[in-house]
């Protein structure tokens, strides 16, 4: 009995200790947006996953992330896709699972990601629908689900082939995949904190980014929403920081160029002098 009362207090002064934080969190950018006025008021943006004591690195290193997407020798292609897909699916299906009460067709609208970006469904004839973010990710598990127990294209019985049009179908997944990364991100992080499962979803965060870097899935103009997030996990360079970098090792080599050029010239003087 002691110890049922005390992990109910446990369990209670965490989820205090959580609603604090956010709470702490949401009056702190509230504040900020006051300061910077209306029109930064209106984006609505706040990206609390940015905030660092929800950037818990519970990962594995960056060096542990490559090796865990890398492809083994002698082990095929699209099998190795196909593992990493099926497992992503699993753990973005499990964290929206955990949150799907609070995303409603009142409360999301749209399927919206960071930055205030809109995600479209594109119907099997090609056309955009704007569709409410519950129905939009509803579309997405279901398409995907439908995708991986397909026989012909996520064959598991010996003897039948991938086919060909295999990394164009993953790829898609992964896209579609990483917009409800996206909205979980932009629209219910604070309900993922309160859970206590932002390290969860930042991992797996972590495992979609290092296998799209790794071969290339996503286009770069989908993923710039969360280039910030990939930053402040230390996922990937800063490009300001790499520029400024470059920048500072064109001007030393620049510096060095001139200084012995000025050293070539007074030693051509020299000589000239010592000729006449």
């Amino acid at each position: 009995m002691w110890l049922g009362r005390a992990v109910g207090k446990i369990k209670t002064d965490l989820t205090f200790d959580l609603e604090q934080t956010v709470t702490c969190f949401c009056s702190r950018k509230a504040r900020r947006k006051e300061r910077e006025g209306a029109e930064n008021t209106t984006s609505g943006d706040s990206k609390l996953y940015l905030e660092a004591p929800v950037l818990e690195r519970k990962l594995l290193s960056e060096l542990d992330m490559r090796m865990l997407v890398d492809l083994p020798a002698g082990l095929d292609y699209n099998e190795w896709l196909a593992s990493h897909t099926m497992a992503l699916f699993d753990h973005v299906n499990l964290v929206y699972g955990t949150v799907s009460e609070f995303c409603t067709t009142t409360g999301c609208p749209d399927m919206t990601g960071p930055s205030q970006r809109t995600y479209l469904w594109f119907d099997e004839k090609g056309k955009k629908t704007r569709v409410a973010a519950p129905q939009y990710i509803d579309y997405v598990m279901t398409f995907i689900q439908k995708t991986i127990s397909d026989e012909n294209i996520f064959p598991t019985k010996y003897a039948n082939e991938f086919p060909s049009s295999f990394e164009s179908i993953v790829r898609k997944i992964i896209r579609l995949l990483f917009h409800v990364v996206a909205h979980l991100y932009a629209a219910h992080f604070k309900e993922v904190v309160l859970l206590g499962l932002h390290s969860h979803l930042n991992l797996t965060f972590a495992h979609l980014t290092a296998l799209h870097h790794r071969f290339s899935l996503i286009e770069p103009k989908e993923t710039e929403v969360l280039r910030d997030l990939e930053v402040a996990l230390r996922l990937t360079e800063d490009s300001s920081q790499e520029s400024t970098s470059n920048l500072g090792e064109q001007q030393t080599d620049t510096t060095i160029d001139n200084t012995d050029s000025d050293s070539k010239n007074q030693v051509e003087e020299s000589a000239g002098k010592l000729h006449i």
